[in-house]
């Protein structure tokens, strides 16, 4: 495996005088420079996208010093070995960079022989790291990833636990995190693959984080079953959980899955081991509350500052303000709603049987809500079953509540849609039921009447979805009748007045001049009838 190698220095020429000599060292090693930089922002975008071992870098640069350059670095790859180069003047400042963890310091103007010898030590030590790692891997595998995780969880016999704790020495003299890392929604995200394609994208998956480990010496890789992973890890926890961000990040790039990791607190001893383990599944059981595709420490707080839980509030009553959202088409409120039901703080909420029987609670009560509605809650969103198997697929709270939300928008739509329908229904027949009595005397109270309706709420219904007063509606249907009948010259004035309800020929010529501009016989003579 290649030794990778990243130069820093804001001068162009000290840069690709460094790149040449690297590039013709002719060390016993596999130096490969995989990138070069002018400043300590760039050389960090690199250490992002790129494995490096090494690290060669100027001790003053604009902008972002070497040391804060350095520190940074640390922070993203604990293991890789920094070199300064400096004038004489930055000496004393060298010295206090290699006693905050650089791996040693080389003066300007550098020789070949220098710079030589600094590489060869390095090199020399990022192979040594590797081989134990590398003897690490092999001694478990003597030993059996199984018997491991049968002592962590307690089931070991006595002659077991003597040849897993003889292993565990070593590795516990450094201290150990124990990491749990869990493939999310595996059961519905590969529910379309046979099981084969199944079984193959998992273990690619698998392979990848093993490399990935491996390659970044981020500790002991074991599989403990076919969706989780154990590494054992001597890095500081603070700088683990960078590295273990580094490895969510390459996952998310490769994979169409994604991966949470649990980390427990570090441990010296077996007891503190077995304590890690246990919290490192502790954090990966908040996922449930927290998300997933992210790491999660040992010691993170999941409740309200004081520490203790909230109680489920009054859920019938905001159940009641989520179906009058729902009615109204508000979908804010809707939302609010959900929120509130499924805020992370309630005790409840920590256990997942807990939680789906508040899910069976709430869609039976708006189920049985809507029914006196005449609606059926199952049939506008075509559930197959009144309690969605897909829920019980979810591993997140936040996962359940967003499906819950998409299929209540879409409820509240849907009611809309089909309210907006019949009142247009409503309106049209109340239009043809004028229209059929539009020669007789006909008021807003006889309509409200027959449509069984206050003759406000029908006013206010009308003008709400045509625009237009119900008396203007009227009064525009009538005159347009009575110039029909004025079309026919067979009929007289008095004749079409009486017809359309008029006592009074007076009141009759002014009611048409008032709407027509023009009297009935004017209307007639304009019109040549």
């Amino acid at each position: 495996m290649d030794i990778n190698v990243l130069l820093v220095d804001d001068e162009a020429v000290d840069l690709e005088w460094l790149r040449r000599r690297i590039a013709g060292s002719g060390l016993p090693f596999p130096l490969r420079v995989v990138g070069t930089a002018n400043s300590g922002f760039n050389a960090l975008k690199i250490l992002e996208q790129e494995r490096v071992d090494i690290i060669l870098s100027d001790i003053r640069m604009p902008i972002m010093s070497g040391m804060e350059f350095a520190r940074r670095a640390k922070e993203m790859n604990a293991l890789a070995k920094i070199v300064f180069i400096s004038g004489h003047e930055d000496f004393e400042y060298a010295r206090k960079a290699i006693q905050l963890g650089a791996s040693g310091y080389l003066l300007k103007p550098v020789e070949d022989r220098e710079l030589y010898e600094m590489l060869h030590s390095l090199c020399e030590a990022v192979e040594r790291e590797r081989e134990q790692n590398r003897s690490a891997s092999a001694v478990w595998s003597a030993v059996g990833e199984e018997l491991l995780l049968r002592w962590l969880n307690d089931l070991a016999s006595g002659s077991v636990e003597s040849h897993v704790l003889e292993n565990l020495r070593p590795l516990l003299r450094f201290g150990t995190v124990a990491a749990l890392a869990e493939i999310d929604d595996v059961e519905w995200k590969t529910s379309q693959l046979d099981d084969k394609e199944r079984h193959d994208q998992i273990y690619r998956l698998t392979s990848f984080i093993r490399n990935y480990v491996e390659d970044n010496m981020l500790g002991t890789f074991f599989r403990s079953d076919q969706t989780r992973c154990l590494i054992l890890s001597s890095i500081p926890e603070g700088e683990f959980t960078e590295q273990l961000n580094g490895l969510l990040a390459a996952v998310n790039a490769h994979f169409p899955l994604t991966v949470t990791v649990g980390v427990g607190k570090s441990a010296r001893d077996e007891v503190q081991l077995r304590e890690s383990y246990r919290q490192a599944e502790a954090a990966l059981r908040i996922k449930w509350l927290l998300g997933k595709n992210r790491v999660i420490a040992w010691n993170v707080v999941e409740w309200t500052p004081d520490g203790e839980p909230h109680p489920l509030p009054n859920v019938d009553g905001i159940l009641d303000n989520m179906l009058r959202a729902i009615l109204d088409y508000d979908l804010v409120a809707v939302d609010d709603c959900l929120e509130e039901v499924f805020d992370r703080r309630h005790a409840s909420l920590t256990r997942k049987n807990e939680v789906y029987d508040l899910i069976l609670r709430l869609t039976t009560k708006l189920h049985s809500d809507l029914r006196q509605m005449g609606e059926n809650l199952y049939e506008i969103l075509k559930w197959d079953a009144h309690q969605p198997v897909i829920l019980f697929q979810f591993e997140t709270v936040q996962d359940i509540k967003s499906w819950l939300r998409r299929r209540f928008y879409e409820l509240s739509e849907l009611l809309y849609v089909k309210k907006q329908r019949q009142k247009r229904k409503l309106i049209e027949e109340i239009m043809q039921y004028v229209e059929r009595h539009i020669e007789q005397k006909i008021t807003l109270k006889e309509v409200a009447a027959h449509f069984d309706f206050t003759p406000n709420y029908l006013g206010f219904l009308f003008k709400e979805e045509t625009g237009t007063h119900f008396s203007d509606f009227l009064n525009e249907r009538r005159m347009r009748r009575t110039c029909e009948l004025l079309n026919d010259p067979t009929l007289r004035i008095y004749e079409i007045a009486e017809r359309m309800g008029y006592k009074n020929i007076i009141y009759f010529n002014r009611q048409f001049k008032q709407m027509m501009q023009m009297t009935p016989g004017e209307y007639r003579k304009k019109n040549r009838i």
